[in-house]
């Protein structure tokens, strides 16, 4: 009798053993910097004092959440309704707005268009090669490579591919990465162009997942191939779109890399968190660097959290 409760304490006991390692791994490389990221954004800038110290007399201050004050509202012009939104939409925070609007529809629309006509081509498997290639690409490499394209010369021999063909056709050049507002277009169009390929394989396997009785049965009937689309299809492979627009939506929320390399947050394309860099190691202003990271991680939670709602809805159905 006495070996029933032991056994039933190992089985309570083993599944913990089995997962401490990961549990470990997390909360030292989660957890924790996330915990003292968050004690470091409400210092100064050496950390030495809570970030009432730097309150400058006079000027608005959250006391100890100064730094988010900063964060959030540095960089707006507060004397009018109208100063305020133009002075929003270029900031980092208005720049990642447009890059969510721009860069998930692009990518998923393009993604799925991809998925729809490469299914339908003869070497299937060699055209989505092709257009996911962009992936086997470093986001720095992207940027290399498509800062060569976009480049401006204030002469007339242009070395940028756009420029050259422009000034073929007896246009004048275009300083892409310096114009507002094409440079922000410029650069979401580098990362479409970057994930259009991951959008096209993740919804050419949900696809291929729509019973084709149900699009024959439709076709009898008389559907036509974009009523078919858009009243079966769609809802059928709704939730892995649901998945990919938010899988997509944190990418871009973390976009970095494209616009470091290509402009460095100059000519009014910075993005939170070229900001969050610029502050913490340009500015060397650990308090307002680390807040601006703060309000990134608190962007992603929900769409992290709408993204593991919608696995588990997937795997009650299975």
């Amino acid at each position: 009798m006495s070996t029933v409760p032991k056994i039933m304490r190992q089985g309570q006991i083993a599944p913990w053993l089995y997962l401490a390692p990961a549990v470990l791994i997390m909360l030292f490389y989660i957890v924790y910097p996330t915990a003292y990221t968050t004690y470091l954004s409400l210092r100064d800038k050496d950390s030495e004092n809570w970030a009432t110290e730097s309150c400058i007399e006079g000027n608005p201050c959250w006391g100890i959440l100064e730094n988010y004050r900063y964060a959030l509202t540095s960089e707006l012009d507060t004397t009018n309704f109208q100063t305020i939104w133009r002075s929003f939409w270029i900031s980092s925070f208005g720049n990642n707005i447009k890059w969510i609007l721009l860069m998930v529809t692009g990518s998923v629309g393009i993604g799925l268009l991809m998925a729809v006509l490469a299914d339908r081509v003869r070497y299937e498997a060699l055209a989505k090669s092709i257009i996911f290639l962009p992936m086997a690409i470093s986001f720095v490499g992207a940027g290399v490579i498509w800062k060569f394209v976009y480049d401006y010369g204030t002469g007339n021999v242009q070395i940028g591919f756009l420029n050259a063909i422009i000034r073929s056709l007896n246009g004048e050049p275009i300083a892409f990465l310096q114009t507002l507002p094409i440079n922000t277009l410029a650069l979401i169009a580098v990362g479409i162009w970057m994930w259009a390929g991951f959008c096209m394989v993740i919804l050419s396997a949900a696809l291929k997942g729509v019973p084709n009785e149900l699009l024959e049965a439709a076709r009898i009937d008389g559907a036509s191939e974009w009523r078919v689309f858009w009243r079966i299809t769609i809802p059928m492979i709704l939730p892995t779109i649901t998945v990919v627009v938010t899988t997509m939506v944190i990418n871009t929320l973390k976009v970095f890399d494209i616009v470091f390399v290509m402009t460095g947050g100059n000519f009014s394309t910075d993005v939170i968190a070229n900001r969050m860099y610029t502050e913490q190691y340009i500015n060397q202003q650990t308090g307002r660097g680390t807040a601006v990271a703060v309000v990134l991680i608190l962007a992603v939670i929900p769409f992290i959290y709408l993204n593991i709602k919608r696995f588990r809805e997937q795997e009650d159905i299975r």
